[in-house]
């Protein structure tokens, strides 16, 4: 019997040694292996109350602050405010005590809260003086002009814009709409900010949602920039190309047609490429796009940037052509931007951006310059080219061609005008979902001629569900929206 208890005692001993040894090891890992991943968290409130205890640094666009913190008498020492907030939003970010960071708060955190560790001169010179960490600041490419127009235009619409400097990449704006105001999230109550978070999750129209960046819709009729950049490389066709354009045409290996969106014929039912595009003639594109083949559309679509992934900072989503082979069908479908084609307002803008400077693509960038709490320039944003898509004289004939889709009494980008400015552009019309609205879509630059310095801004702007068909064909609800933010870039 004895004999028996000991034994016990004894397994009952060891088994609890091994329980002090797991709890140590557990201690170690999360001490010293997480130690860094758990402060650096995005849920972790106690690192965050300790950084609304430090100033930290403003982003910047056009030389004003669009977010910065100023002093308070409250247990957290700095507020965060954004002036504007809901216009800056999809840039910005927020800095929530309880929601963590997004946009650029997230992406530069360290700089902003005055921890990078290029900083470490100043912050060994302030630990040394007493003083309390400041943090570095952020200044954005974006025109406070061009937010401002696309922010207006926008207002009522659901969709978003994305303006570009052509020569650099440059992001002269980016609206989201609806939006939301990130002061409400960045507020010391958190009553305050858990009801406006609640409220902003249960808003069907996903206003959180970075649609500019992180939405990927059918580009429908704008792809078909695309289109005419693979047939125009390929030597099959020139402006001047007669093309068939029926009301719709039967699709090969299939019972199934394809048809224009006003269901008629394209002018009298043959169109030269020129007419084709000012009309956005779908039978005529489709087979182009069959002729030209589905590799040729899959190269030039990832030569102007689809099927790769942009950092703005900011992961911007990844706009998709098909890598698979495509059948006829799915080639004549691709060729206008529907099937399995997606893209962003960035991708499309990037688009309008290349045509626009001689056929190279840049890639898109937000942040311009990084500076320490001392002011000095710690980094400078360059221009950096991704590739060219589209030689110089395929680009001038486009360039051509797309002023044509604005200028002509026959073209569907007509609200897109602008006395003395000439305006080169694209409408489109996209299907979405069975029982769905379209989307309508426009993408412009501008001046596109007869200016020694060049296009100044590409424009690719979508509206969600566009209430009737003629508002997307006729370029009714996205023209006047680019044709806003073009003449605000313009005005500077």
């Amino acid at each position: 019997m004895i004999g028996s208890l000991t034994g016990t005692i004894r397994r009952l001993t060891v088994f609890v040694a091994l329980l002090f040894v797991a709890l140590l090891v557990n201690i170690n890992i999360v001490q010293v292996g997480r130690a860094t991943s758990l402060a650096n968290g995005p849920g972790n409130s106690r690192a965050l109350i300790q950084e609304f205890n430090t100033q930290r640094g403003p982003i910047l666009a056009g030389g004003e602050q669009i977010a910065f913190s100023k002093l308070t008498d409250g247990r957290l020492k700095y507020q965060r405010v954004y002036p504007n907030g809901s216009v800056f939003a999809p840039a910005t970010g927020y800095f929530s005590i309880i929601y963590g960071l997004t946009g650029i708060e997230r992406k530069l955190d360290p700089v902003l809260a005055g921890t990078d560790p290029r900083f470490s001169l100043q912050q060994v010179s302030d630990l040394i003086a007493g003083r309390t960490r400041k943090g570095g600041s952020v200044l954005l490419t974006l025109n406070l002009k061009a937010q401002m127009a696309a922010a207006t235009a926008m207002k009522g619409k659901v969709g978003a814009v994305v303006a570009l400097d052509p020569s650099t990449g440059q992001i002269l704006a980016l609206v989201s709409n609806p939006s939301y105001d990130p002061n409400l999230l960045a507020s010391h109550n958190t009553n305050t900010e858990i009801k406006a978070w609640n409220t902003l999750l249960n808003d069907p129209t996903q206003p959180l949602l970075n649609r500019p960046l992180a939405q990927v819709y059918p580009p429908g009729s704008t792809f078909k920039l695309v289109t005419l950049s693979a047939a125009l490389s390929s030597g099959k066709y020139t402006t001047a190309t007669t093309i068939p354009a029926p009301a719709r045409i039967s699709l090969p290996q299939t019972t199934s047609t394809l048809s224009n969106d006003n269901g008629q014929q394209c002018l009298n039912g043959t169109v030269n490429l020129q007419q084709a595009l000012e009309v956005s003639c779908n039978t005529a594109f489709a087979q182009v796009g069959m002729n030209v083949g589905g590799e040729a559309l899959l190269q030039q679509a990832e030569a102007y940037g689809f099927n790769h992934s942009f950092e703005v900072p900011m992961v911007a989503a990844t706009s998709r052509f098909p890598q698979q082979t495509l059948s006829p069908p799915q080639v004549a479908q691709s060729a206008i931007g529907q099937f399995d084609v997606r893209a962003t307002a960035l991708q499309m803008a990037m688009v309008g951006a290349a045509i626009a400077n001689g056929g190279i693509v840049y890639e898109p960038y937000l942040v311009q310059e990084v500076r320490a709490p001392d002011l000095s320039v710690l980094q400078t944003a360059q221009p950096r080219e991704f590739g060219r898509a589209i030689s110089s004289q395929v680009a001038a004939e486009i360039t051509t061609m797309m002023e044509g889709v604005v200028s002509s009494n026959i073209g569907t980008g007509q609200q897109a005008r602008i006395p003395g400015i000439n305006v080169a552009g694209k409408t489109g019309t996209a299907q979405t979902a069975p029982g769905q609205p379209d989307d309508a879509w426009f993408v412009a630059f501008a001046p596109s001629s007869g200016s020694a310095g060049g296009p100044q801004v590409a424009v690719a702007v979508v509206v969600e569900g566009a209430p009737n068909q003629q508002d997307v064909w006729g370029g009714k609800l996205a023209a006047p929206v680019a044709k806003a933010v073009i003449q605000a870039v313009m005005s500077r």
